[in-house]
Order: structure tokens, then C-alpha cells, then sequence
């Protein structure tokens, strides 16, 4: 039972994620079809742009939101064309915004220019969008990522996220701590978001943990911490519904 009541929980925070680069209408369908399963409903689907609207019209009058990408995944050191695409996800119903801090820039030597991308993005985004800052922990030392991290808190982001999926390494523990350490210090009210390589039950109850761990028992709530995964439905629903129900998920959709 704590299993399965844990897995109920991890639902409710899990960013159901399709960001293939030719992912055609069925895929997007499957998507939001997968994102209310009968032991409730996810936080939110991610998917590009383009998809934006077709998912508000299969969503319509649910809970789930939807969010979307921008500067992604190459993380461009241009405040004005991340601002600009912000604006196209708002025109398109975009209700989350997954932006990719120019990570290349910090390693670099150029750190200002992240600071000015995220607050461009923050002054054209309207309360009650939540813009989340993927800052590629994976490619960071732990130095960068603190330095990354405090640059985005200082700039207004609402959540820090691990990673795009699309990079050589993704999440990790280490990186989380050093996320959570930042979001702490800056005494800013914060979230935070893991993806890229949690794809089972085990693998976000260890997140989980580690985030309770640091910040405190309950902290973590679908408006404080999220999940970017698809994959990770099938072992969820696994737990909740047995073997049996691995199959009711979108599967093979992770990043």
C-alpha cells in the first residue's frame, strides 16, 4: 500500500513529455489520452509548439496543462528571440514554458546573457504561467551549475529543471543537490523539475526522497516539484495497477 500511494503521488507531478522532432498528430493524441489515467491525472503534457493547440482542444476543461518549449534545445545566448518565441507559446495557448538557459555561454565565460534571457522570457509571460529554466545540468560542473542556478533564481524563474533530454548526460542526484542548495540560499519560492533518465518508480521515489531530504517532508507538491518523463507512466501504473496496467500507458515517449 505505501507503494502504491506513493506511485498516486508521483502521478500527479509527472510532465508528460513528447518532444520528438517529427512526432505526428496519433503520438500527440496517445499523449493526452495517456495523461488521465483512471488513477488520476498528471500535472501537465510537454510537447513543441506546434502541438500546443491540438492538446488544449483534447484537454479542454481538465486539469492537465500544457506546457512547451522555447531557445530549445540549443540554449541561444538571444534574450530577444527566447523573448519572441515566448510570445508565439502564449499566441498558441502555451500554459508552461520549459525555457533552455544558454548553458554554452556560462561555460564560456559569458554568464550575464543567461540572467538577461531568463528575465526577457519572465517580463512577457503573464502571472500564473510558470516558466521553467532547463539549465543542462548534466554538462555543467558543479561550479557552472550553481552559477546557473542563481542566475535564473535572480532573473524570476519558477521552477529550475535538470536537463532537455536531448544532451549527452541528464539528470543526477549530484545535480539536484546543487539546484536545491541554490533554490534555498536565494529564499525564493521556487520549484523544481527533474528529467532525462528517470524512467522508473525507483528512480523517482530515490528524487523524491532526495528532495524531501533537503527541503523538508511535503515541500514537494505538483506546484513545487515536477517530473519530465513519459516511461515513467508505464512503472507507475505498474505499481498502482499491477503488471497489467504497464500497458494503459504512452510508453516509449520519454526524454
Amino acid at each position: 500500500m505505501p507503494d502504491r500511494l506513493s506511485a498516486r503521488r508521483l502521478l500527479r507531478m509527472l510532465d508528460l513529455t513528447s518532444l520528438g522532432e517529427d512526432d505526428p498528430p496519433a503520438r500527440i493524441a496517445a499523449l493526452c489520452e495517456a495523461a488521465e489515467p483512471r488513477h488520476g491525472s498528471v500535472a501537465a503534457v510537454c510537447v513543441y509548439p506546434e502541438h500546443v493547440q491540438a492538446c488544449r482542444a483534447r484537454l479542454a476543461g481538465g486539469p492537465v496543462r500544457v506546457a512547451t518549449v522555447v531557445n530549445f534545445p540549443d540554449g541561444a545566448a538571444n534574450p530577444d528571440r527566447a523573448a519572441r518565441e515566448c510570445r508565439r507559446a502564449l499566441a498558441v495557448g502555451a500554459q508552461e514554458i520549459d525555457l533552455v538557459f544558454p548553458w554554452r555561454a556560462l561555460q564560456a565565460g559569458d554568464a550575464a546573457v543567461g540572467g538577461r534571457v531568463v528575465a526577457a522570457c519572465r517580463a512577457v509571460l503573464p502571472e500564473g504561467i510558470p516558466l521553467k529554466v532547463i539549465l543542462e545540468s548534466g554538462m555543467l560542473d558543479p561550479m557552472q551549475l550553481r552559477a546557473a542556478s542563481m542566475l535564473a533564481l535572480q532573473a524570476g524563474a519558477d521552477f529550475l529543471k535538470t536537463s532537455t533530454g536531448k544532451a549527452a548526460a541528464g539528470a543526477s542526484p549530484e545535480a539536484v543537490q546543487v539546484m536545491l542548495a541554490a533554490i534555498g540560499d536565494s529564499g525564493r519560492a521556487c520549484g523544481l523539475k527533474v528529467s532525462g533518465g528517470v524512467r522508473t518508480f525507483a528512480d523517482a521515489m530515490a528524487y523524491l526522497q532526495l528532495v524531501e531530504s533537503m527541503m523538508g517532508e511535503g515541500w514537494a507538491t505538483p506546484a513545487r516539484f515536477r517530473i519530465g518523463a513519459s516511461s515513467l507512466l508505464d512503472d507507475l501504473l505498474r505499481v498502482l495497477e499491477g503488471d497489467a496496467g504497464a500497458g494503459h500507458a504512452a510508453g516509449g515517449m520519454a526524454y
